[in-house]
């Protein structure tokens, strides 16, 4: 793997983070800085704690750390998206939430799978 755009979860949270953000911008005027700027922040922040995280990899536990935010702020769109599906139900925004259920799901996986199998170089000490 050589870079973070080799993981299948950053680049599932990169193309829904982008059909968020089109989403949104068809929310009335008077939304669109209020639940509509949560909401993208919040598709950008699944994606943004993926890079984040490799980039910290060599570190088990930083990445894990990453991996978990990014998982929290996954539950944190679905939980805008069902808000938001009431509020503007002809939106689309349904079509999101099972979306970032399953990409949750791949991340909760890829979290269980860097605990126990991520292997990091063994450091060495000079004395």
């Amino acid at each position: 793997m050589k870079s973070y755009r080799d993981l299948q979860v950053y680049n599932e949270a990169y193309q829904l983070s982008k059909e968020v953000h089109f989403l949104s911008m068809k929310m009335p005027k008077s939304e669109m800085f209020e639940l509509g700027s949560q909401i993208r922040r919040s598709a950008q922040s699944v994606r943004a704690n993926i890079v984040e995280g490799y980039g910290r990899r060599r570190y088990k536990q930083d990445f894990v750390k990453f991996l978990t935010q990014s998982y929290a702020s996954c539950l944190e769109t679905i939980s805008h998206s069902e808000m938001l599906n009431e509020l503007y139900p002809k939106l689309g925004f349904d079509g999101i939430i099972p979306k970032y259920e399953t990409l949750g799901a791949k991340l909760f996986k890829f979290i269980s799978y860097v605990e126990i199998s991520w292997k990091t170089p063994t450091p060495t000490h000079n004395r």
